[in-house]
């Protein structure tokens, strides 16, 4: 199914704590904006709960800009939750959800939109190149994605991130979902669709620093795997089985000294090892259910997602 004729497109950039490139930033999607062939297009600045200037920044451009919109939280409640946000408050034919730190070129969205027109739904960035990271970043990024390949139910791209356009059915189908543990990569590929990449290289961060610190990122990294996938749980269950099976062999090793043999068993090694082997097993699987039960916990409180403190630009601020 080809898309033609006039179309809205909402921009939605979560920031937080971005006042040292959210100029350019702007500049470059304003810039955007204005070559898009046939469509209207607004950017969405999500303030998750800026520290610095951020948001005084995001007044002054939708003062002076009447295709910006500025949606501010409450506090900050995370960047998947941001996104969350952008999506609801979306009522355009087509979303592209972009991080403000400018890593991702908003030059890519013309492409993305292209793919659209032709019929996808989704359009996903595939980053074929990552300039200005880390080897470890880049290392840890390689690893997380392919473990969650081989982990979760849904069949996530590998190299993609969040940065993607999406269809108004899409959006729709996103917003029937109240998972408070939000990995919204792997919610988009699960909802299906007709689903494409599109190769391009990231960008150095031009300013500012990384909103992913190593435990964040592992944070982030757990939500993805336990949202997706119970084989943790099964990991567990074969650990016990396989706990359990030593131990029988243990004990008829034991058994059979004792009731056959004169030699005398010192015991206090075996049952040493034995005992932290099988306290570590235990542990471990105790703490794969308690990571299943506390999202439980925090899912059946039932509590919003992210407040809304300020809506800028719209004519409806309510």
């Amino acid at each position: 199914m080809t898309r033609s004729g006039r179309a809205t497109l909402d921009i939605v950039v979560p920031c937080y704590n971005e006042a040292p490139v959210i100029e350019r930033t702007n500049t470059r999607l304003l810039d955007v904006a204005r070559t898009l062939r046939d469509v209207d297009a607004r950017i969405v600045y999500i303030d998750d709960g800026s520290r610095d200037d951020t948001l005084q920044h995001l007044r002054a451009f939708a003062a002076a800009h009447t295709n910006v919109r500025v949606i501010s939280l409450s506090r900050n409640f995370g960047h998947q939750y941001a996104l969350t946000a952008g999506l609801e408050a979306s009522d355009a034919d087509a979303v592209v959800l972009i991080d403000g730190d400018l890593q991702d070129p908003p030059e890519v969205i013309a492409q993305m939109l292209e793919r659209w027109r032709a019929g996808a739904d989704v359009v996903f960035g595939v980053r074929v190149q990552r300039h200005g990271e880390t080897a470890f970043k880049r290392g840890t990024a390689h690893v997380f994605y392919r473990v969650m390949r081989a982990l979760a139910d849904a069949d996530i791209p590998p190299d993609v991130g969040d940065f993607r356009l999406l269809d108004r059915a899409v959006v729709a189908a996103l917003s029937t979902f109240h998972e408070r543990d939000r990995f919204l990569r792997g919610l988009v590929v699960w909802v299906g669709f007709r689903q494409e990449g599109l190769p391009y290289e990231r960008e150095p961060r031009p300013a500012g620093v990384t909103k992913f610190p190593f435990a964040r990122m592992m944070r982030f990294a757990l939500d993805g795997i336990f949202s997706f996938s119970t084989l943790p749980l099964r990991l567990a269950s074969y650990a016990g089985f396989l706990a359990a099976g030593l131990s029988l062999i243990g004990i008829g090793f034991a058994l059979y000294i004792r009731l056959f043999t004169t030699t005398v068993v010192p015991g206090w090694a075996a049952q040493w090892i034995g005992t932290l082997f099988l306290g570590g097993v235990q542990l471990i699987a105790l703490g794969v259910m308690g990571e299943y039960i506390g999202r439980i916990y925090n899912q059946v409180k039932e509590r919003p997602m992210y407040i809304v403190r300020e809506r800028i630009g719209y004519r409806d601020p309510a």
